[in-house]
């Protein structure tokens, strides 16, 4: 099984950067395509992935309604294999930014700090960490030089905020590099001012490589 996925290729066709962007529950890459627009930059390239599971006219990443944990791991298989064909395709590892929304935002931190090698970063926007505990016995030995983007909403009706502030704090006891931004916002993108915030960390985690 593999997922099916559609790059997006930047306006400058010779960069290599890349942004893999996983929607959330009952979406579809669809509802990213305003993304690199939003952004502006025309230097980045997007890989925009469909879940491997129907929901009713979107997909799901796990089944949110019982156990989530085997269609975790299903998918985080997946993701590993989708970001091993994209360093055959010339895109580096170094290069990649795996970001995500709710459940996509979920599978970026299970997928990311468990990665062998380094990414550019990982963006996690409204979710949260399947069980952190597991992770952090798990995650690679590179997890602790990843760079992590977390943003999340205090009037989120569908993620609790507390309990994502609170796996965020036992993240970074660990030694895990989070930047934490907190928005006065539901279960969505608050705007332009969320935005500015995404955008500033794509471009710092590369500026950052090139010092």
């Amino acid at each position: 099984m593999q997922l099916y996925s559609e790059l997006i290729a930047g306006t400058d066709k010779s960069c290599r950067r890349l942004l893999v962007m996983l929607h959330g529950l009952g979406d579809s890459m669809e509802g990213y395509r305003w993304m690199p627009e939003a952004l502006d930059l025309p230097w980045l390239n997007y890989l925009l992935v469909n879940a491997p599971d129907s929901y009713y006219d979107g997909y799901s990443w796990y089944d949110f309604a019982g156990d989530i944990v085997p269609g975790v791991h299903r998918s985080r298989k997946l993701l590993f294999d989708l970001l091993e064909q994209q360093e055959a395709r010339g895109f580096a590892s170094t290069d990649i930014i795996l970001g995500g929304f709710s459940q996509g935002c979920l599978m970026s931190l299970e997928v990311g700090l468990r990665y062998p090698r380094r990414l550019a970063g990982i963006l996690g926007i409204s979710g949260y960490v399947c069980d952190p505990e597991k992770l952090l016995a798990e995650m690679s030995p590179c997890a602790r030089e990843q760079r992590v983007l977390m943003t999340h909403g205090t009037l989120d009706p569908v993620i609790p905020f507390a309990k994502v502030k609170e796996q965020m704090k036992a993240l970074r006891a660990a030694g895990i590099n989070i930047e934490w931004h907190e928005f006065r916002k539901a279960h969505t993108i608050a705007g332009e001012e969320e935005l500015k915030i995404i955008q500033d960390f794509i471009m710092g985690c590369y500026d950052q490589r090139a010092k």
